[in-house]
């Protein structure tokens, strides 16, 4: 585990010792702090989720949600499910939502970046009955993507690809990435080439939750963010832990997680377990 691990959730409402947002019941109007953790029902509780569904950023694939997600499925004790991104990445990546769904019943989703925006749309569509929550791993933006920088650096690559080639923008990118994400992108990229340009154009085009819609989300929304991270900004996060209604964030740093990518996973299912009161 890197030495670089997470921060305690800061900001927004009040937490529990285990992480969680404490919210308001109604005496609270009249000066009464009756807030207590919002945890499952003892009685009726919906059945528990058998596996995580996991959906990668894009340019990335399901080898780097494995590395992600795996450790914390293992700890949870459901099975993960990775999805690799399709010609149609939007559509494929719900497509393998519906089909884990279909086969194993109630389940979490997460995904990174763009792949934690499908993850929360998927969850509004299914509720708690289909959902048993959400991990969202460097959300990127809300609504519509036009002044997102990752959006812009998605339409940036997919540009460079068609005018100057793969290999050529590997090396630009490489030489102002650190290290470690180099790598990761250039094994990736290689990988998808050439339908990466089509996933690029497709995802800078992608309408995310609005934060309105995510204010009704049914489950609880387990966050990562990294502070340094200037493409998914810390912002959005903030944004979307306050506007959940059952919502925990945790802040690591693009090193941190870089050198451990179970890193994400792993904050997820921390903030999951706070939030559940388990």
């Amino acid at each position: 585990m890197s030495t670089a691990g997470p921060r305690p959730p800061t900001g927004g409402a009040p937490l529990t010792p285990s992480g969680g947002h404490l919210r308001p019941g109604p005496e609270d109007t009249l000066g009464h702090d009756r807030r207590v953790p919002i945890t499952d029902a003892p009685t009726g509780r919906p059945p528990e989720p058998a596996a995580l569904v996991a959906i990668p950023g894009t340019g990335s694939d399901a080898d780097h949600v494995t590395r992600a997600f795996g450790p914390a499925a293992r700890s949870l004790g459901v099975d993960l499910i990775a999805l690799e991104p399709t010609a149609s990445l939007i559509a494929g990546h719900v497509a393998g939502l519906e089909r884990a769904a279909a086969e194993h019943g109630r389940i979490l989703v997460g995904g990174v970046s763009i792949g934690a925006a499908i993850a929360v749309d998927w969850a509004l569509r299914a509720g708690g009955a289909g959902c048993a929550g959400v991990f969202a791993a460097l959300p990127a933006w809300s609504g519509a993507a036009d002044a997102a920088l990752a959006a812009a650096s998605a339409r940036a690559t997919a540009d460079a690809l068609e005018a100057e080639g793969l290999e050529a923008t590997i090396a630009a990118m490489a030489a102002g990435s650190p290290d470690w994400l180099a790598v990761e992108l250039s094994r990736s990229w290689r990988r998808l080439y050439p339908a990466l340009v089509g996933q690029l154009r497709e995802a800078a085009s992608y309408t995310a939750p609005t934060l309105g819609r995510i204010a009704t989300l049914e489950v609880p929304l387990a966050i990562v963010a990294a502070d340094d991270d200037p493409i998914h900004p810390l912002a959005v996060a903030r944004a979307w832990r306050d506007a959940a209604p059952r919502a925990a964030l945790v802040e690591v740093t693009l090193e941190g997680w870089g050198r451990e990518p179970a890193l994400l996973g792993d904050s997820c299912a921390a903030a999951y377990r706070g939030l559940r009161g388990s």
